[in-house]
């Protein structure tokens, strides 16, 4: 019997928004250096593997195409979706996963959607590197490092939108990625955002759950609100809703199951 593999758009509503993750359910003692050859052959920004762990926990890890990250927000909930959708966990009880980052909380809200508990990822303000204004092509209003990424605010959200950065450059800067963001220009939402990670073989996500652990204290202090909803404005699009916790952040959205299928090699 081959090994379970589901295809599924998280932080969407419909197939085909959102950003699409693999997930892989394994029994366990798998070795890393198959599942990042899974993660390349899927070649999505991420695969995540599940399987049982101690005490009725989950283990979770995730891949890009090239390597094994701390940290994943789309693959999470995507995870979690297909737990509870395949029957594996009931659709009442909350899902506690075991991983890099420490043990992270799902739970079902009743209406589709999922409500993650994650470590905050705050930035730290800094001086602007150099040439990334020109990796940008774009004016820079703030530049901040967190444990990963460089976070940027951009002028608009239209220059957010519009912005089509030397990939190259990018990904020579010392960082996972680049988070662009910018304050809303429409209904619905608090703030805009792109994530571009070249370094890790993700040249822009569509949806990314870990940027907002760092979104969500920059435009908590800024808009003076601890509840906001982020767009990331990519070609796919999603939205991901957000609440500053005191040193954690609820992530909440919602998924769809897309395809499904066995891994037989």
């Amino acid at each position: 019997m081959g090994i379970p593999i589901y295809g599924v758009d998280a932080f969407a509503s419909e197939a085909f928004r959102g950003n699409p993750a693999a997930v892989c359910v394994v029994s366990g003692g798998t070795e890393a250096r198959w599942m990042q050859s899974v993660a390349g052959e899927m070649n999505l920004s991420e695969t995540a593997f599940v399987e049982p762990g101690i005490g009725g926990n989950w283990g979770l890890r995730w891949f890009t195409p090239g390597v094994e990250v701390d940290l994943c927000g789309h693959a999470t909930l995507a995870a979690a979706h297909v737990l509870w959708q395949t029957g594996r966990v009931d659709g009442k009880e909350p899902i506690r996963f075991d991983t890099r980052s420490g043990r992270l909380e799902c739970r079902w809200d009743g209406a589709g959607g999922v409500t993650m508990d994650f470590p905050e990822r705050p930035a730290q303000a800094m001086a602007i590197p150099e040439g990334l204004p020109a990796a940008l092509g774009s004016d820079v209003r703030w530049c901040g490092r967190s444990v990963d990424d460089l976070l940027v605010e951009l002028p608009h959200a239209a220059t957010v939108r519009g912005l089509n950065p030397d990939l190259a450059a990018i990904g020579r800067f010392p960082v996972r990625g680049v988070i662009v963001t910018a304050p809303s220009d429409g209904e619905g939402s608090d703030f805009v955002s792109r994530f571009f990670a070249p370094a890790v073989g993700v040249p822009e996500d569509p949806v990314t759950g870990s940027a907002h652990c760092t979104l969500a204290g920059y435009w908590a202090e800024r808009l003076g609100k601890t509840r906001l909803v982020g767009r990331q404005v990519s070609r796919r699009g999603g939205m991901v809703g957000v609440c500053l916790k005191g040193g954690r952040v609820e992530l909440t959205g919602s998924a769809v199951i897309v395809w499904r299928g066995e891994w037989v090699g």
